[in-house]
């Protein structure tokens, strides 16, 4: 059985039946009489039926070459479909290696995000300066008096000293009221201006004399407040240079730590630190709940009972519970809490107690960084002159050695602050060891100007006792050396004679 196929065009054409050619006996008769048709020439009716059957083989032929066209259509589309079949899986490829990349790229930063959380926090032991400090909170202090002044109240600012004519001014003002009621401030206040044009310069003097004063005692504590503030900043630098210098010795010594521990990536990350909590801080009393649960809590636990459990069943049985059988737990809770409150009033008393002697402290070293960041200003001032005294002090150095010095010559006796100084710092040096020699200076100072006067006279008398034994030296060395000098000085004489 011989078959014809027919294709379908992708542009919409429908799909043509199969034409079947069957091998029966009339198709088999048909070619025998074809061929015996071509051995012998045909009849009339038989060239008529040949015309026929050649304009159906034509016929047969456009349908085969249609076929055919469809058929390399058909081929054309499937490759087509291959070559986009192709491309899809490329993209599908490259798809699947980027989101590859990605994860591996993600897993990475994660294995990198462990190993930092795992490291080492940097966590300096560098306390902030004293000094800035103490500055931070005198800064606050003047913006809350600022903050006061601007709402009515005092603030810390230094009031300059009035004028003569303004001190006059508040000593003549009622008077010139007393005489004219219904003037008002400026007809007062030119009155006044008259009257002052009028005043001889004997009447002037007594005010102008007490501006003169009050501006002299104004000067001299601004100049001091500044000449602090300036010594103040010179030792706020020199401690933050310290500071930034421990700062980075400690973090290169956690660098190289950090370095030695890279190698244990499977140590476990440190829990952080909880914020520790005061241990003589009394502790919350229980309710009489509570009481009631924690009395409950032993025979629950026998009949193997968990926590969720206890709590609701103990919670439960205090509410079906009457006031006659809650009285004796509301009874130890009350004392419990009468107990607590008396222990928190003792524990806030402590605490005050100590907030007060910290402010104390506080103070204190106030008083002594002020007095060491005085003496390093007075350091920087002498620097300063150094550089001008140096070759006079070459020259003196010079000269002295020059000149033989006597070992005889009486010393000069110390000052009374110099033997308190001497006894303060030994004292200081055994209580505060390892402390810095300008902290040392600055205590000294300090204590010698909180002493009283029957202590500081005491000293004073070690000092002029001292001095009158140096006195007393003093004369008889002059003394003996003025006989050795006359003594020397004729003895060449007697000499000169003896030879003439």
């Amino acid at each position: 059985m011989a078959t014809a196929v027919v294709g379908s065009r992708k542009g919409g054409r429908g799909r043509k039946a199969l034409t079947a050619v069957l091998d029966n006996d009339a198709n088999i008769s048909a070619g025998k009489a074809a061929a015996a048709g071509i051995l012998s020439p045909p009849p009339p009716q038989k060239a008529a039926a040949k015309r026929a059957a050649s304009k159906g083989k034509g016929k047969a032929a456009e349908a085969q070459a249609s076929v055919v066209d469809e058929m390399s259509e058909l081929q054309g589309m499937l490759e087509r479909l291959r070559l986009e079949k192709e491309m899809a899986e490329e993209m599908v490829r490259e798809r699947d290696e980027v989101i590859r990349k990605k994860e591996a790229e993600q897993g990475r930063l994660q294995a990198e995000l462990k190993k930092i959380q795992r490291a080492k926090e940097f966590k300096p032991t560098v306390s902030i300066p004293l000094v800035k400090s103490l500055i931070e909170k005198e800064q606050e202090g003047d913006d809350k008096g600022k903050k006061k002044k601007g709402k009515g109240k005092a603030g810390h600012e230094r009031k300059k000293p009035c004028p003569a004519y303004v001190l006059w001014c508040k000593d003549q003002w009622n008077e010139i009221k007393k005489e004219n009621p219904e003037a008002d401030f400026k007809e007062v206040s030119n009155a006044l201006g008259t009257k002052w044009k009028s005043l001889g310069a004997e009447e002037k003097q007594p005010y102008e004399e007490r501006y003169r004063v009050e501006k002299e005692a104004y000067l001299q504590v601004v100049g001091q407040e500044k000449r602090e503030a300036e010594a103040m900043k010179l030792l706020e630098e020199e401690q933050m240079q310290r500071t930034a210098k421990e700062l980075l010795e400690q973090y290169l010594k956690f660098r190289q730590e950090a370095a030695e521990d890279a190698d244990g990536d499977n140590k476990k990350a440190k829990k952080k630190n909880k914020k520790d909590k005061d241990p003589s801080k009394p502790k919350q009393p229980m309710s009489a709940y509570f009481f009631y649960s924690q009395q409950r809590r032993a025979a629950l636990v026998a009949e193997k009972k968990n926590v969720p459990e206890i709590g609701k069943i103990t919670g439960e049985e205090w509410k079906g519970m009457t006031e006659a059988e809650k009285a004796p737990f509301e009874s130890a809770a009350r004392k419990q809490k009468e107990e607590y409150q008396k222990q928190m009033e003792a524990w806030r008393q402590k605490k005050q107690e100590e907030a007060e002697e910290h402010e104390k402290e506080e103070q204190e070293q106030k008083k002594i960084m002020k007095q060491e960041a005085m003496q390093l200003l007075k350091k920087k001032e002498k620097t300063d002159n150094i550089i001008k005294k140096t070759k006079e002090q070459q020259q003196k150095q010079r000269k002295k050695k020059d000149d033989a010095v006597d070992p005889n010559r009486p010393r000069k006796p110390a000052s009374s602050f110099l033997m308190f100084s001497k006894e303060a710092r030994r004292q200081l040096a055994e209580e505060r060891p390892g402390v810095a020699s300008s902290t040392l200076n600055a205590l000294v100072s300090v204590k010698w100007k909180e002493l009283g006067e029957d202590e500081r006279q005491a000293w004073n008398g070690k000092a002029a006792a001292a001095m009158a034994v140096y006195k007393r030296e003093m004369e008889e060395y002059t003394k003996a050396h003025a006989e050795v000098v006359a003594s020397g000085d004729s003895s060449p004489c007697a000499s000169s004679s003896a030879s003439s």
